[in-house]
């Protein structure tokens, strides 16, 4: 718009290059993560031409034939060709807070969502039950495809981005302020308007940390890659940042405290004999059933074999995490005889009758005491005991939830799932590292209290699901810091306690793999799976572990920490070397005739010094700086700018005195030699400010050493390449450059010594 074209297209290549380095910095980035997720699919098991087998959801294409349980994500809208007792989760759809049965049928195609029993839909979750499915859309065409291609639903803020959004806000703040006032004052002072306005402007870009999107996602994913490494997928890059912050990681226990094989240890009768009757029901319970998949009746099966050819299954009522039982109906000699296996709570409650020597005996209260002190004392030895019970039934069809009482209790199955051996030092590990654990589990508290005994876990208080329920959310918020073991609890008491616990100003770490974990994994800061997790927890993780091993949490939280520390370290320093830059310059041409620099140089200086703060996120880190958590303080970052910045102001007076009244220096001497100590204070901050200790006692990377050195040769050098002659920058007399250097020695010393003073300090 001037007519000043060498300068605008001067400027254009510096903005050019600096998005062009952006772009290619962060691309890099992106298909770092993308191939990492590539790794990580979500399958399905399908029926094509007769043969059953997994692919992944991507492939899926109308017309498969699909087979669901509990805990799929159903990856398709379909119709339901057969079910068993099939049970819904579509909340994430509809809103209703229940599990919905589903059903096979014809239904009038205007009807709602809400009423589309024979109908499954894409993102809803099996809560309990078996179907096979005709897949009829698929993608976008899907009903939720459909919503998210009209609102893409906003994920809530994780502790990063609000701190990212804070530190925005306050930079806008500064920059609109500053730009104001230099603006105003010059065109007062009645220089040019159109000199005085770009000025303002560059200021305002010089005082940007414009590298920062680049700086943190080459950061992630510098993070994502060596995490990977270790057998950790990172499918949200920016949980690593709250994988450093964490405090406080609630865990499972099976399959993350302990081993997760469970085995079948002894099948005893209800006088704690062991039983091959009491077998061989558990044996049928857990071979007939066709719902979700565990590892416990894998044990049964694997314990001892039995023939089972006369016996026929009729019926199955499901597992569900609100009943912990199930039950199998089946005929043999045309007696048809229910078995129900599950809690040992659950299958007292259902029981009024116990045998006894092979005689049925009423269950009263003598019986149900000694039933009790045989089920405490195998939980305090470790052991998972679950109770079976059976009664004949009349022969029918169905048989709906409410035939599941009147049982006889017959037997105790015992189970042990041994503490993994790295368990005890990982706690230990976390809490060296300021990470308190919480173990959370649908156990019994007797079998939770010995398992956390054993892997050093200190119990402070344990409160039960019954406890839970009986507690106001107010009393339960009150004591949640005190308690560490929480036992006999739902899917929803989880997800209430780590609500609670972010309340507390927590950042929150969940670790599960079951169906039930999943509402807690999805509102957790941090939230980690495995790879062998159901697909509904695997979704909801921002982490999946390859390998259930725990020693890749310690490496996780300080490769975390480290890369929050690294993404700090680039906000301190330009932000406070930027603002004592800009807050020199918009003073010094108050009181002078000309600008201390031209926009050129600003925008130039700004993209030379970003090639060494690119190299930050490879930086090694104090260890000081990782070993407690780490989260944004914004009122640190402001008061680190502006004392550090005014440290930097004073010495940039102190040169604009001795260039302007000692030496008497023109424009162009004043702008080269400005332009230069500039470089020079920016890359020796840089230095400085990356440690909390002494310079001396804290090595930088080679890469940043390397790329600060080459700043500094190459600032020197601007003055002989045909690149000056562009910028306006020029040779600097001996003497002139002689005093630039004394006086970058004194900034240096005082920098550090105020460092130390405001580290102290602020950490009084």
């Amino acid at each position: 718009m001037t007519g000043d074209w060498i300068d605008s297209l001067i400027i254009l290549l510096i903005v050019f290059a600096s998005v062009l380095l952006s772009f290619f910095q962060e691309y890099s980035a992106n298909n770092a993560v993308n191939d990492l997720k590539s790794k990580l699919q979500l399958n399905c098991q399908v029926i094509r031409e007769a043969k059953e087998s997994t692919i992944s959801v991507s492939e899926l294409v109308p017309g498969d034939i699909v087979k669901l349980s509990a805990g799929s994500l159903i990856p398709a809208d379909g119709l339901i060709l057969v079910c068993d007792d099939f049970y819904v989760n579509q909340s994430v759809l509809t809103g209703e807070a229940l599990p919905v049965e589903k059903k096979v049928g014809v239904l009038d195609e205007n009807v709602s969502i809400q009423e589309r029993v024979n109908t499954v839909f894409t993102g809803t979750t099996v809560y309990s039950g078996s179907a096979t499915i005709l897949t009829i859309k698929t993608a976008s065409s899907t009903e939720i495809g459909q919503i998210a291609t009209q609102l893409s639903k906003q994920l809530p803020e994780n502790e990063f981005e609000r701190g990212i959004k804070q530190f925005g806000y306050l930079l806008s703040q500064i920059m609109l302020i500053l730009t104001f006032i230099v603006f105003a004052i010059n065109v007062l002072l009645n220089k040019p308007a159109i000199d005085s306005l770009l000025f303002s402007v560059a200021l305002a870009v010089g005082i940007t940390p414009q590298l920062l999107p680049a700086i943190i996602n080459i950061t992630l994913s510098r993070g994502a890659k060596t995490m990977a490494k270790a057998g950790v997928i990172v499918r949200h890059l920016t949980s690593i940042e709250n994988f450093g912050s964490m405090d406080v990681l609630c865990t499972d226990k099976t399959g993350t405290i302990t081993m997760g094989s469970v085995q079948l240890s002894q099948v005893l009768d209800s006088s704690g004999q062991a039983s091959d009757t009491v077998n061989l029901y558990a044996y049928l319970n857990a071979k007939l059933q066709i719902g979700l998949t565990n590892s416990m009746d894998q044990a049964i099966i694997d314990y001892k074999s039995f023939e089972i050819n006369q016996f026929n299954k009729i019926d199955e009522i499901p597992y569900d995490f609100k009943r912990k039982c199930l039950s199998i109906i089946v005929e043999s000699n045309q007696v048809c005889t229910m078995i129900t296996k599950g809690a040992f709570d659950s299958i007292m409650h259902k029981s009024n009758h116990i045998l006894v020597n092979n005689k049925i005996e009423k269950l009263d209260s003598t019986y149900y005491e000694t039933l009790l002190s045989y089920y405490q004392a195998w939980g305090s030895q470790g052991y998972r005991v679950l109770g079976l019970g059976t009664k004949t039934v009349e022969p029918k069809k169905q048989y709906p939830l409410s035939d599941e009482s009147d049982l006889t209790f017959i037997g105790f199955l015992l189970f042990f799932d041994p503490p993994k051996p790295d368990a005890k030092e990982t706690i230990e590990t976390l809490n060296q590292l300021g990470v308190q654990l919480k173990m959370i589990t649908g156990d019994n508290q007797y079998v939770a209290k010995h398992t956390a005994q054993m892997v050093g876990l200190n119990i402070d208080r344990i409160l039960t699901g019954h406890d839970l329920q009986n507690l106001s959310n107010e009393a339960l918020y009150q004591v949640i810091d005190q308690v560490n073991l929480f036992c006999e609890v739902d899917p929803s008491q989880k997800e209430k306690i780590i609500d609670l616990l972010k309340k507390r100003n927590h950042v929150v770490g969940y670790m599960g793999d079951g169906i039930n974990d999943a509402p807690a994994l999805h509102n957790a800061d941090v939230s980690i799976s495995v790879d062998s997790a159901v697909d509904v927890a695997k979704e909801a993780a921002s982490f999946v572990l390859m390998d259930k091993n725990l020693s890749v949490l310690k490496n996780g939280i300080l490769l975390g920490r480290t890369t929050f520390a690294n993404t700090l370290k680039y906000i301190y320093i330009t932000t406070s070397a930027n603002f004592g830059n800009m807050f020199s310059m918009a003073g010094a041409s108050l009181i002078m005739p000309f600008l201390p620099l031209l926009p050129k140089q600003i925008l130039l200086i700004n993209f030379i010094t970003d090639f060494p703060a690119l190299t930050l996120s490879n930086d090694s880190v104090d260890e000081d700086m990782i070993i407690q958590p780490k989260r944004w303080d914004i009122r640190w970052i402001k008061n680190f700018m502006f004392i550090f910045g005014l440290i930097s102001s004073f010495f940039d007076y102190l040169t604009f005195f001795v260039l302007l009244v000692l030496f008497k220096v023109d424009q162009s001497v004043f702008q080269s030699s400005w332009f230069t100590i500039s470089i020079f204070t920016e890359i020796v901050v840089l230095l400085i400010m990356r440690t909390e200790r002494a310079f001396s006692k804290s090595k930088p990377s080679k890469t940043l050493l390397y790329a600060c050195l080459l700043v500094f040769i190459f600032t020197l050098l601007i003055p002989v390449l045909p690149l000056h002659e562009l910028v306006d920058i020029n040779q600097i007399p001996l003497p002139i450059l002689s005093s630039l250097i004394g006086i970058l020695i004194l900034y240096i010393l005082t920098t550090e010594f105020a460092k130390s003073i405001f580290y102290k300090k602020m950490r009084s």
